[in-house]
């Protein structure tokens, strides 16, 4: 058995290649390193070779070449010691929606030979952790689609891993299901566990992630800070809601781009070096009072195109 680097990258990719039997070249020459503890975003568009990376880590796909080392733990050598260490949590439903999710966990544990009492204690743990405790008794199919989500979650965490991998784990749920997915991840990554996300709803990236990396053709674009990333980006956006009513004709204002999304809200993109006081000081003088501002959560979209070229940010 492998000896556990606690020094090492949780996540190393070297060189990572896959050509599959019809030919196509889904990886060509993918590196990347994700440190333990973090938070990281894998972001890329359709037939990027992002799932062919998930599939290749979590074992569900032979690499054609390369390496890949969970906390220094080599994944072609040593593929059961780093399995171990690695917890994963797809875009489908795949439990027994006729189980409580009391059992589900607890059987779960067991096939990876944690013995029964354990079992449960951690999958109270997990249970309660997930905000589903009151939900442990009762049949899996009567649970919403949020509380199933967060199940999947709470299973994969019965082993302990170190590396938790989501699979776009909020896809089809609308904002507030995704919310409390939010908390009980942040809770998670809080506790130690390091976690890779890959999702198709780039706020969901930015209000999370602390790294992140995008793959376009096979390839890695760009990796690294999420906040210096979008630094990078010299235009920054503002929902401003206003007192009253906004005028037919709104002002002109050198460098910025205005349109009203409807008669109390006016949409502002401006450079980042921008003054916003005089914007609002021009906007004051054109007779448009602004109540409050939000910023846009558009950011990392405009890097994502920018950097790929491509509207569709799904894997």
């Amino acid at each position: 058995m492998a000896s556990l680097n606690d020094n090492a990258p949780a996540l190393r990719v070297r060189d990572l290649r896959k050509t599959y039997d019809n030919g196509t070249q889904a990886l060509k020459g993918v590196s990347l390193e994700v440190a333990p503890g973090d938070f990281f975003a894998l972001l890329g568009p359709n037939g990027a070779g992002k799932s062919t990376l998930i599939g290749i880590v979590s074992s569900l796909v032979n690499l054609s070449e390369g390496q890949v080392d969970v906390f220094g733990t080599d994944l072609v050598r040593e593929r059961s010691a780093a399995m171990r260490l690695i917890g994963l949590v797809p875009q489908e439903i795949n439990f027994n929606l006729f189980e409580k999710p009391f059992d589900i966990l607890v059987n779960y544990a067991g096939f990876y030979g944690v013995d029964r009492a354990e079992a449960e204690k951690r999958a109270e743990e997990e249970l309660k952790r997930a905000y589903l405790w009151d939900k442990a008794q009762v049949m899996s199919r009567t649970l919403s689609g949020g509380m199933k989500r967060r199940l999947m979650i709470a299973r994969a965490m019965m082993t302990r891993p170190r590396l938790l991998i989501l699979d776009e784990p909020t896809a089809g749920v609308d904002i507030e299901i995704r919310r409390d997915m939010w908390r009980v991840l942040k809770e998670i990554n809080a506790a130690g566990t390091t976690i890779i996300l890959t999702t198709h709803y780039l706020e969901e990236a930015e209000h999370l992630c602390r790294n992140l990396a995008i793959i376009n053709h096979g390839q890695i674009v760009t990796q690294g800070p999420m906040r210096q990333l979008l630094a990078k980006l010299d235009v920054e956006g503002f929902l401003l809601d206003i007192d009253g009513e906004l005028p037919a004709q709104l002002p002109l204002i050198e460098g910025t781009t205005m349109t009203a999304t409807d008669v109390h809200t006016l949409d502002i993109d401006m450079p980042r070096a921008m003054d916003l006081n005089r914007v609002f000081a021009a906007l004051n003088a054109s007779g448009i009072r602004v109540r409050s501002m939000r910023t846009k959560s558009n950011r990392l979209e405009e890097l994502f195109v920018r950097l790929t070229g491509n509207q569709e940010t799904s894997a």
